[in-house]
């Protein structure tokens, strides 16, 4: 069984890829016919058959994850779409693949398509004739995005009145990723009491909160010492655990989108426009890229992810969580 789920949220594009993932693990716990793909990488593409053709000793069905399908070159694009319509992924309830494909949106509105696809347009257009299972995660606006953020609260524990979340959804707008940390502040700050629209007037400030980025400078310095006390202070000044890492995984996907487009040869006045980030927020984020490599920051990016799935697994404590991702970045 083959699922392909692409988008340009990729929020809930990761959300949906970690839900089938944690299901996976719930039911097959040996972690042994498991595992994720970057076909971005040399050999992954090898290392991905092998993986779905070899044979297990465990009774278990397998599980494969893939990324970056359309970053990956034609050729290796073109050996995948053979090798789907040539083995037996496509009927086999034994063995499953998860293709995950974060899309950007096109610049020209009025376009027929929706996306710029580059030159992967051809297997995406493949593998959506497939039969195979197909999930898009749009950007969310209106009443979806309301939707979600009342969704949102809830799986959080909170409560919210429909006032707040017209007044939320406003002032965030579509950026989910900003949008999951105001809501761990809010649900944090109100415990079982519903968020109010005054609640949103108090706490979802528009300045930025420079502290967040004071931690990310001793990080990108290795300054172990440093990460660990500005840590603990935002910890001693009532932040949540889950508030912490939400801002982690933001402003490092932040700088992952940053350094990616300086390597493909954007220049800095352009980087506004296309990621459509805070003048603030995109100039510290360009600073505090020159003290990571683009693999480095996929590697903590990616580290992030796993250690969210962890804790909302159960399998990690935050507080512990928190104390390991400065640790492993700061070496």
């Amino acid at each position: 069984m083959v699922y392909f789920f692409y988008g340009a949220d990729a929020l809930r594009l990761r959300q949906k890829v970690n839900q089938v993932i944690a299901g996976y693990r719930s039911k097959h716990q040996s972690g042994l016919n498991f595992g994720q793909f970057d076909l971005a990488q040399e050999d992954s593409l090898a290392g991905l058959k092998n993986f779905l053709d070899s044979y297990s000793m465990f009774v278990e069905k397998k599980l494969a994850v893939v990324k970056n399908l359309f970053e990956a070159g034609e050729n290796l694009q073109e050996e995948l779409a053979f090798y789907l319509k040539n083995s037996d992924i496509l009927k086999t309830q034994e063995s499953f693949l998860v293709i995950e494909q974060e899309l950007e949106l096109s610049e020209d509105k009025r376009a027929k398509e929706k996306y710029v696809l580059r030159e992967a347009k051809n297997i995406f257009k493949q593998l959506i004739a497939k039969p195979i299972q197909t999930e898009e995660f749009d950007i969310l606006t209106g009443a979806g995005l309301e939707n979600w953020v009342k969704k949102e609260v809830r799986a959080g524990g909170g409560q919210i009145d429909s006032a707040a979340v017209k007044k939320l959804t406003l002032a965030v707008g579509s950026d989910l990723w900003r949008m999951q940390n105001e809501l761990a502040k809010l649900i944090s700050f109100k415990g079982e009491k519903t968020i109010t629209e005054a609640d949103v007037d108090e706490l979802v400030r528009a300045k930025i909160d420079s502290d967040i980025f004071q931690t990310i400078d001793a990080l990108a310095s290795r300054n172990k010492t440093a990460a660990f006390k500005l840590l603990h202070q935002h910890l001693a000044q009532g932040e949540s655990e889950i508030y912490l890492l939400s801002m982690l995984a933001y402003q490092f996907r932040n700088l992952l989108l940053v350094k990616s487009q300086l390597e493909q040869g954007t220049q800095f006045q352009n980087l506004g426009k296309k990621l459509g980030l805070h003048p603030f927020v995109l100039r510290k984020s360009f600073e505090q890229s020159k003290g990571f490599t683009l693999a480095a920051l996929k590697k903590i990016y990616e580290r992030l992810a796993e250690i969210d799935l962890g804790i909302k697994s159960g399998q990690m404590e935050t507080r512990a969580a928190l104390d390991l991702v400065v640790g492993e970045i700061t070496g």
